[in-house]
């Protein structure tokens, strides 16, 4: 007995240094490498407790980088500054008199290496930042894919046989906002902001040009149309699979999300979304430090979207369907109801656009219509970034498929104008469609009270239902219309004393030329065709993205619909078989785009 119980012990004290070292991960005290050489593992080091640099020495590497530098000097010399020490860095702060914080970095504290250096509006938006997919969308903006889809859209829908044609200058202006975007993801948003006007600028013109003229564009076809209706079928499989594997969802999407819980569970969006605040973390620290998590007032654990509750109603009616498949954990995590949302919406957007072409032009202005979309890279990008900027055109598209039709035409405009706001410019025009009848006007008022109440019922979830209409006007339009952001070149008055113009007043000047355009475009001209419907609702969307002060690549997907309607619709269209009566019993407008 005793032999055994002494091996036992033996074999305990011999096992007993090898234990710790088989259950505890340390890191090793020099580089580890393979058998080809690379390194696979370093050296962990602590950072230090003590900074080895004073405040003054970090602040002075900080000033003395290139970038800092250059945007200081627009500045009165000697800015505040101030310098504090965390984990092994130092986070240095620059602040010049009324244009408050004009520059932020972090400096190593070992190497006195710049690691981080932001100036501008870099300071309070990490997305004018810059880097790989700067905002959203991730496979989208690689030079591949994005390339890719820009070279589908001018192959099947250039006039190959013109090189020098109208139709290849106007699908070039189409894509050349990818300019601005190269710009944007480099962060350097005082190039990227100015280089989206002239194309907005030259859409208005043509579209202009086109409502003149009455006529859409003469084009000899290059592709049969069933070439173009396999190219869309292949790319709304390519377009799900993008979607579905290498996209994600944006704070917009995960808004949607948000805003159909909050109404499938009995209240109104407006004013319950998840907040930070005070309330009591619940969740891991992001790599930024902060914990985005917290135990809201429903008991529930979930992620902060302070202002997501800015949108019109229909903009998380929309995502119901996603939510009610695919439910909402809490968190921003993947968001597989926004997944389906964006899907969802995209194929609702390419279905309107074929039956419009299928109406308005024949088989070939359907699949025409149809492939622009699916061709389209931003609006692939909107897709990709999983947001609501697909809702409010393709509810457009399809009022306008509705166009003889005064209380679907008035119904669907006002959905649309109550998940963008910027839609309800159109209702003028609509309403006068194809001309100023009262009768005419009298049904599109009762499609649009339709609309109305099939949105703004979400009202009366709360017990105050004036207070939650209060409630929905503070946290949308009234929020929105004293918004301040850098992206566009109206709101760059903080920026002026480094030398960037103030346009602010030039801004006011064309908001009011644009609510002019829209009564005007009510009585002129008196008897409007589909081609001229579409191309004056593509100048009030294209002048409302104009006068925006936060404008964004996502919103080119709202006027493209009626942009590439006006671009891509032949001299001479095919009649429509069985237009559409009214109640009056008079013949509504179901002629061609264009006379033949």
């Amino acid at each position: 007995m005793r032999r055994p119980l002494l091996a036992v012990l033996l074999a305990a004290l011999a096992l007993a240094p090898a234990a710790p070292a088989a259950t505890t991960n340390t890191a090793p005290a020099q580089p580890v490498y393979d058998s080809q050489g690379r390194m696979i593992e370093t050296p962990f080091a602590p950072p230090p407790e003590r900074p080895r640099l004073t405040k003054e020495d970090a602040t002075k590497f900080f000033l003395a980088a290139p970038k800092v530098t250059d945007w200081l000097d627009r500045y009165p010399p000697q800015p505040q500054t101030d310098a504090t020490f965390k984990g092994g860095l130092w986070t240095v702060n620059v602040w010049s008199g009324r244009a408050g914080e004009i520059a932020t970095g972090k400096v190593n504290d070992t190497t006195g290496e710049i690691v981080e250096a932001w100036t501008g509006p870099q300071v309070a938006w990490k997305m004018a930042r810059g880097g790989p997919g700067a905002f959203g969308g991730r496979k989208i903006n690689s030079y591949p894919v994005w390339l890719g889809f820009c070279a589908l859209f001018l192959l099947g829908l250039a006039d190959l046989r013109r090189p020098w044609s109208v139709r290849n200058l106007d699908l070039l202006v189409l894509l050349s906002f990818s300019v601005s975007l190269w710009f944007f993801n480099h962060g350097d948003i005082f190039t990227a902001m100015p280089l989206a006007y002239p194309p907005l600028l030259y859409l208005i013109g043509r579209a202009g040009w086109a409502a003149w003229r009455g006529r859409g564009t003469p084009v000899r076809p290059v592709w049969p149309v069933w070439v173009l209706t396999a190219a869309t079928v292949f790319l709304l499989g390519f377009r799900i699979g993008l979607n579905a594997r290498a996209s994600n969802v944006i704070d917009v999407g995960y808004a949607g999300v948000i805003g159909a819980d909050r109404i499938v569970h009995g209240s109104s969006p407006y004013g319950h979304f998840p907040t930070e605040g005070t309330l009591k973390p619940c969740g891991p620290a992001d790599a930024a430090g902060e914990i985005r998590e917290r135990i809201q007032t429903n008991g529930r654990c979930e992620s902060a979207n302070d202002r997501g509750d800015t949108y019109g109603p229909v903009a998380y009616l929309a995502y119901i369907p996603g939510f009610l498949v695919k439910g909402w954990s809490g968190k921003w995590d993947d968001l597989p109801a926004a997944h389906v949302t964006s899907v969802l919406w995209d194929l609702i957007s390419i279905a309107g656009l074929y039956l419009v072409g299928r109406r308005f032009g024949g088989a070939r202005l359907a699949a025409t219509l149809a492939f622009a979309w699916a061709a389209y890279p931003f609006t692939q990008y909107v897709s990709s970034s999983n947001t609501n900027d697909a809702i409010m055109p393709a509810l457009l598209v399809w009022g306008f498929w509705f166009a003889s039709a005064p209380v679907a035409r008035g119904a669907f405009s006002g959905l649309a104008g109550l998940t963008k706001f910027g839609a309800l410019l159109v209702l003028p025009l609509w309403a006068s469609y194809p001309e100023v009848r009262w009768p005419t006007v009298r049904r599109f008022v009762l499609g649009l009270l339709i609309a109305c109440v099939a949105s703004f019922w979400i009202l009366l979830l709360e017990p105050n239902p004036l207070h939650a209409a209060r409630l929905f006007w503070d946290r949308t339009l009234g929020w929105q219309i004293d918004r301040e952001s850098p992206f566009s070149i109206w709101d760059w008055r903080q920026y002026h004393a480094a030398g960037i113009p103030d346009l602010h007043l030039v801004q006011r000047a064309f908001e009011l030329a644009l609510l002019v355009a829209a009564g005007v475009f009510a009585f002129l001209p008196r008897r409007k065709s589909p081609l001229q419907l579409a191309a004056l609702t593509a100048i009030l969307l294209l002048g409302f993205e104009l006068v925006l002060t936060h404008w964004f690549y996502l919103y080119i997907p709202w006027f493209f619909p009626f942009t590439a309607f006006v671009v891509l619709a032949p001299a001479a269209a095919a009649p429509v078989a069985k237009p559409v009566e009214e109640e009056t019993g008079e013949r509504a407008v179901g002629e061609p785009v264009v006379a033949a």
